[in-house]
């Protein structure tokens, strides 16, 4: 639990300040927040390395979130500003691309310096990349000026924290039901009151009538469901991998490594493919081949072939993502005044955000669920005894990560194996299903929302 705290708590607060990190650069200059996200980023990386706490660690990683709240919608922002309509494609492509290939070589990267110096290493490491681009900003990144001489909207900004972190720390602790309800009534208060202040005064922090263009809502909405699907296949394959099929961590980290490949190095012409053709039909076509490469991972069994079964899936969600992933920033980007970038990019960056949040949530309830049932069925159809079903569905959150009780005869317990396989692919086939599912209703949403000319003004 203190381990899954560790990234959650980071989770948390970049879902929560990601809107507000977008809406200050509104307000204070692009530049400006983007630095002050750096060293704020910087600083807790340092305070991260350092530490000798659990408490204090989980503090420098809550602010950790705040500077990736600040930085991630700025540097969009400041993209939007400086590039053209025409040049935004391609330059979100470029953004989109290097984001995707520094995804995959951190990873690795980390895991090299844990094993030669140990974990702070890693945290010792982001300062001196902080530093780096911070010079660069400074050098290279022309001063946008403000865009409101309004104050900042500070109370709306604190109920749609509230809002943002009570959501988010309720579908993080799915398993815990009393919290989760009172954590999600209380979001959905909080939320509640957000909207009516924004409603009631001049200058609100999130403008509604953004919502009253088709291609934003419809750009946002597609974001919601193509990264709630993403979130779920990057989550439980790893998983499948390493329970069911025996790869090493290592491994199972090495099996996304052509989808991240094919979004580093494929994003700028994804995002090219925007000057040259409707975004209606790039982001339909990009939704829909990803789908196809979501069900693809329901057809691996208990024993698969990396090459025959699960690459095939992978390649096609890479492809599907890389007609997506700029274009759609395109598209959210292009849809609003420039005075408006930082909050149109903190409001796509919390619908993504939230996506990857919400999917391991509601999926892992569902994928216990199934997984229960099946397991009991089969249990049942073999003659286990009640006692033994007991004794294991009692512990069945832990999913294919179940061992039978250590009193069973080994051929019996070699059989409760096997069946513990068997049913977590049976839920893990029907999750790659519904992550289908919700690509290709984005497709949907895209088909249908991204028909009008603001949608294509690029």
């Amino acid at each position: 639990m203190a381990v899954q705290w560790v990234v959650n708590i980071y989770l948390l607060a970049l879902g929560a300040f990601v809107l507000i990190g977008g809406a200050s650069g509104d307000w204070f200059g692009l530049r400006r927040v983007f630095v002050l996200g750096l060293l704020v980023f910087g600083a807790a990386s340092l305070g991260c390395a350092l530490v000798n706490s659990l408490p204090s660690l989980l503090l420098w990683r809550g602010l950790q979130g705040l500077g990736a709240a600040m930085l991630v919608p700025a540097s969009l922002a400041l993209i939007s500003y400086h590039f053209d309509k025409q040049q935004r494609g391609r330059a979100f492509g470029i953004w989109a691309g290097a984001s995707a290939l520094t995804t995959a070589l951190g990873p690795m990267a980390g895991g090299w310096l844990v094993d030669n110096f140990g974990w702070p290493s890693v945290f010792l490491a982001v300062p001196v990349l902080a530093a780096a681009t911070l010079g660069l900003a400074l050098w290279r990144v022309p001063v946008a000026p403000d865009q409101s001489d309004l104050p900042l909207d500070y109370r709306g900004a604190a109920l749609l924290a509230t809002a943002l972190a009570l959501t988010a720390y309720g579908l993080i602790n799915a398993q815990l039901s009393a919290l989760t309800v009172c954590s999600l009534i209380s979001a959905g208060l909080c939320a509640f009151l957000f909207v009516r202040h924004e409603r009631s005064i001049d200058a609100p922090m999130l403008p509604f009538e953004l919502f009253e263009s088709s291609a934003f809502t419809g750009a946002n909405s597609m974001t919601l469901g193509l990264y709630f699907a993403l979130g779920g296949a990057l989550f439980f394959v790893p998983f499948n991998l390493i329970q069911i099929q025996g790869y090493s961590a290592l491994a199972a980290g090495a099996a996304f490594l052509s989808l991240t490949l094919l979004l580093g190095l494929g994003s700028a012409f994804g995002g090219d493919l925007i000057r040259r053709y409707l975004a209606r039909q790039v982001l339909t076509s990009g939704a829909v081949i990803a789908g196809i490469g979501f069900a693809a991972l329901s057809v691996p069994g208990v024993e698969s072939r990396y090459l025959h079964h699960w690459l095939p899936g992978i390649v096609l969600i890479g492809l599907g993502m890389t007609l997506c992933v700029a274009p759609l920033t395109t598209v959210v980007m292009n849809s609003v005044d420039d005075a408006q970038a930082g909050v149109a990019s903190g409001v796509n960056n919390t619908a993504a955000r939230l996506a990857g949040v919400l999917a391991i949530a509601v999926l892992t309830g569902i994928a216990v669920q199934l997984f229960t049932s099946r397991l009991d069925q089969q249990l049942v159809a073999v003659g286990i005894s009640s006692d033994i079903r007991v004794d294991l569905l009692a512990h069945a959150d832990r999913l294919a990560e179940l061992h039978p009780p250590a009193d069973l005869s080994a051929a019996i317990a070699e059989d409760v194996s096997r069946l513990i396989d068997e049913s977590y692919v049976y839920a893990f086939r029907r999750l790659m299903f519904i992550c289908a599912g919700a690509a290709w209703l984005s497709a949907l949403v895209a088909w249908v929302t991204l028909r009008l000319p603001e949608a294509h003004s690029n």
